[in-house]
Order: structure tokens, then C-alpha cells, then sequence
């Protein structure tokens, strides 16, 4: 008879060491009046445990392991996205970068309500449930009803399942003569060389101004962080102090080897940037090597260390607390459960102004200084210098509704395909195109045409404004099927604000 937990059983003791857990798998063994699933009732135990303990202490059996392993150092096939259960609905916290989602329109914060008209909000959906109906063999469908921030109706997209491309440094480039721009989706096996090899580019190019972009990265491994912070700092500047109560202390400091020590930098952040983001973040502010823009980061200060079992099922368990340059810890407070430490992204995630900075949420604030004595705050999340609050809905309905539809995507990789000799021959380069395609009138009534077919809706009347982005939008995603990210960031970020206040700085 096997036990659950690898106990051995034994008779009650009553001594100190004294396990009521143990017993209780004993009593559950030899007296439970139906047949129990041992590997079932493990697991339950494991995750009722760990949910008590703090929000980042995770348990994921074998084949969720090889997943989550497979997002940073492999290749899979599926829609592409990172995700939570928060408030038992899933939270898309991440759309990696030239998957699926991604291209179809998938964005941060996204709340999928539905999967193939079947219901998954509210419904108690567990991570496994999730991963077997969102992954699949690439070139299978699946349809998802999403809820977006400030938004109250539910848009459809129909996204292709696809192999998972693993670059994580999606887009960098040279925004003008002097200024370069590099995005990192999530701290990978490979992304401290795929960074150096991007900002030698960049150096190459002319680059004495750098905007880093680490908004929606949700971390990943801490050795990726500390070579990438690394690349800014002066010999023996702090980069991160880690300690634990069964933990030895430890503290990593610059090389001093580092290709862009001097440079003007900016670093992006928003609510989704977590871990090793703030890692990065937190070092810079920390010692005044450059200034950070956008909104209070997520607040994930809690160190996991991975321990796994024989079956190939792994726990992550907290054994430490990260701390910046200054001495803060920037972990939210959670003592309050879990929903409680989420709801706080909720707020933020519609709009609410009161959480776009620590020092207005008091709980566990404490005050720190940088290298040249301005103040920073621990105990929530990393507080920009400069915040740059959500865009109010500034459009009309029937806008929202043409740019979230599956029908814009499908346009765009129709056009492109249908016109693609074309297309290469007029603009032979990435380049090329993004400084002289431009998306006329009989292009956007056409996909506004093919948009209120597919929908069964009147063609929508649009503002010259509302035109102009929506042709901004589908140039991007016709360049994204042309050239890559390379033709489709640079085009989109023309109309990104807090880009556009990093450039102004």
C-alpha cells in the first residue's frame, strides 16, 4: 500500500515531535471509508500549505514543471501567454513576445472569461485545467472571451495555437540618432547574452542614450538580473543584498566590467513588472544610475529556491527576502491572504490613482535613501521617478470595438500576404518600410469593410484621430508579418506614452 508524502507509518507518539499531518495520512490510509487518490490527496495537502505561507511559495506537478522550465529555456507549443489565478479568474499577466497571443491582440491584465464558449471565471478552474485547454499542437484553434480593464463587454479572439518562440529580447533598435530602446519580456537562460549582444549593437549604431524596457516582464532567474544590471553600474556599486533566517546572507556587487557604465539610461516598469524587473529597477534607482518611468511595479521581494520530488513534480518554496541597494524590501504585504494581495493589482489594473505610488499605500512603508540621499520607499512595489498613469478611454466605442476583434489581425496577415511582393519590393528592410509605408484611406476602409462583415456590424464612423491610430495599429501588425518585431515595435511605439515622456527626459 503506498502512503502519500513518502511517511512511513507509525504508531501516535506522544512526544515534541509529533506530526498530526502524519497521522492524519495514517488514519486517511487504514480507516477512510472510500478508496482515496494518494497522489491527488498529496497534492491537495502541498498546495493547502503553501497557500498559508506567502503568495510565491508554488507547487507544480511533472508536467506543469516541464512547462514553466520550458517557457525559459526550451520551446513549446501553445497560445503563448504567462498567467495567474487571481480571484479565481485567470489573469493574463504576460503575452510573450512574437507568440500567438501576442499577435492576435492578447495584452497584460487581460482577464480570460471564456475558453471554446465554455466558461472558466468563477468556476474554481485550477493551473493544470488551464494548461490543458490553452496548449495544444500548433496550427489547432481555440477561441477565448476576454475582459478588459475598463472595458464592459467581453471581446472574442480567435487565436492559432503555434510553437513558442523562447528570445526574450523581442525588439532593439535606435528610436533616434542617439537614443536606443531595448525590451525584455522575461529573464531566460539566454537573455544576458541575447541583451549584450543587442546593446553592442546599439553602442555600434551610435547609442550614448538607452530606454530599457521591462514593462510586463515578470521575472525569472536572478542570475539573468545580476549580469544585466551589471552592464550599468560602477565597480563595487550594490546591485542586491539577499537574506533569509535559514539562508545565508549574501550580497552581489558591479564588476566594474560592464559596456555601458555611463551612458543616459531610463528604465521602464509597470504593475507587471516583477522579481528580477525590481531586482533590475531597484539597482538603478538605488544608485542614481538613471531614472525609472511609469507605474509602481508589482512588489515581489520574496526569493523562491526550487526542491524537487522524485516523480518530477517540483515545489518553489520562499527561503529569503531580496533587498535593494538602499536596504529595502519592496514586498507587498500579504498577511491579509491571498486575494487581498491581488486585489491591490485589480485597483491599479482599472485606474485607481491612489496605488500608483508606495508612499500613498502606507501598510509596512518605510523610508530608505539612494547613493545621493533622495528618497525611495520600501514595502510596496518600486515607485517610478516619473509616474505615468493609465490613458483614460479617450475613444468611442465602435474604435475599441474594430481594434479588439480577431478580424484585425486576420486583415492585417491577409494584406500582407496578398501583397508581399509588392510590399518587399517598395520597402526592401524593416527600416524602409517603418519610414515610408503609409496606411491610406483605402486601406483602413477596407479593413473596417472586412471588419463589420466578419462581425455582422455597420461599418463604424471614426474620428480623424481614431483613424489614425487604428492605421498606426494595422501598419504595425502588416510589418510584424513582413519583417518580425522588427517592423512592428518600432511603429507601435510611436504611439506609447510612456515612451514618449522617456524620450522628453
Amino acid at each position: 500500500m503506498s502512503v502519500a508524502f513518502y511517511f512511513v507509518k507509525k504508531q501516535r507518539t506522544t512526544s515534541n515531535s509529533y506530526d498530526k499531518l502524519r497521522d492524519l495520512i495514517y488514519y486517511i490510509d487504514l480507516y477512510y471509508v472510500d478508496s482515496v487518490n494518494h497522489q491527488q490527496l498529496s497534492e491537495d495537502v502541498i498546495l493547502g500549505i503553501l497557500e498559508k505561507l506567502d503568495p510565491h511559495s508554488t507547487y507544480s506537478n511533472a508536467e506543469d514543471n516541464k512547462t514553466q522550465t520550458e517557457q525559459l529555456e526550451g520551446t513549446f507549443e501553445g497560445i503563448g501567454i504567462q498567467f495567474n489565478i487571481m480571484n479565481d479568474t485567470i489573469m493574463v499577466v504576460a503575452a510573450l513576445a512574437g507568440g500567438p497571443s501576442e499577435r492576435t491582440g492578447i495584452k497584460a491584465g487581460d482577464r480570460i472569461i471564456f475558453v471554446d464558449k465554455e466558461k472558466v471565471a468563477a468556476t474554481g478552474v485550477t493551473t493544470e485545467q488551464v494548461l490543458k485547454k490553452l496548449r495544444g499542437k500548433k496550427g489547432t484553434l481555440v477561441t477565448i472571451g476576454i475582459l478588459r480593464p475598463e472595458h464592459n463587454e467581453i471581446f472574442e479572439f480567435e487565436i492559432v495555437r503555434d510553437i513558442i518562440p523562447t528570445n526574450s529580447v523581442p525588439s532593439a533598435y535606435m528610436i533616434n540618432k542617439h537614443t536606443g530602446y531595448i525590451k525584455i519580456d522575461q529573464f531566460g537562460g539566454q537573455t544576458a547574452d541575447e541583451f549584450s549582444e543587442a546593446l553592442i549593437s546599439l553602442l555600434n549604431n551610435g547609442m550614448h542614450k538607452l530606454v530599457l524596457d521591462l514593462r510586463g516582464n515578470s521575472g525569472g532567474y536572478l542570475d539573468a538580473a545580476l549580469k544585466i544590471t551589471d552592464q550599468f553600474l560602477q565597480k563595487n556599486d550594490i546591485i542586491l543584498s539577499v537574506k533569509g533566517l535559514h539562508s545565508k546572507s549574501e550580497k552581489f556587487q558591479a564588476t566594474g566590467k560592464g559596456i555601458f557604465q555611463n551612458g543616459e539610461l531610463i528604465v521602464l516598469i509597470d504593475e507587471f513588472s516583477a522579481s528580477s524587473s525590481e531586482i533590475v529597477a531597484g539597482a538603478i534607482q538605488d544608485n542614481d544610475r538613471g531614472k525609472i518611468i511609469g507605474r509602481r511595479s508589482f512588489g515581489k521581494g520574496l526569493v523562491q529556491r526550487p526542491f524537487d520530488f522524485p516523480d518530477g513534480s517540483q515545489v518553489r518554496l520562499t527561503v529569503s527576502r531580496y533587498y535593494t541597494p538602499s536596504g529595502r524590501c519592496i514586498q507587498r504585504d500579504y498577511h491579509n491572504g491571498t486575494s487581498a494581495y491581488y486585489d491591490d493589482l485589480i485597483k491599479r489594473l482599472i485606474g485607481d490613482q491612489d496605488t500608483l505610488s508606495v508612499k500613498k499605500n502606507p501598510i509596512s512603508v518605510v523610508e530608505y535613501k539612494t547613493k545621493l540621499g533622495r528618497t525611495v520607499y520600501g514595502g510596496g512595489g518600486i515607485t517610478p521617478d516619473i509616474i505615468v498613469p493609465y490613458e483614460k478611454l479617450i475613444h468611442s466605442n465602435a474604435y475599441y470595438k474594430a481594434l479588439n476583434n480577431s478580424a484585425f489581425i486576420q486583415f492585417a496577415f491577409n494584406y500582407a500576404n496578398q501583397n508581399k511582393a509588392t510590399l518587399t519590393h517598395n520597402y526592401p528592410s524593416a527600416a524602409s518600410f517603418i519610414k515610408k509605408m503609409k496606411v491610406s484611406e483605402t486601406i483602413l476602409y477596407s479593413y473596417l469593410k472586412f471588419y463589420a462583415q466578419k462581425s455582422s456590424r455597420e461599418i463604424p464612423t471614426l474620428n480623424s484621430g481614431e483613424k489614425e491610430e487604428l492605421s498606426t495599429w494595422l501598419k504595425a501588425l502588416i510589418g510584424r508579418n513582413l519583417y518580425q518585431d522588427a517592423g512592428f515595435y518600432p511603429v507601435i511605439n510611436t504611439m506609447d506614452e510612456v515612451i514618449g515622456v522617456a524620450l522628453n527626459h
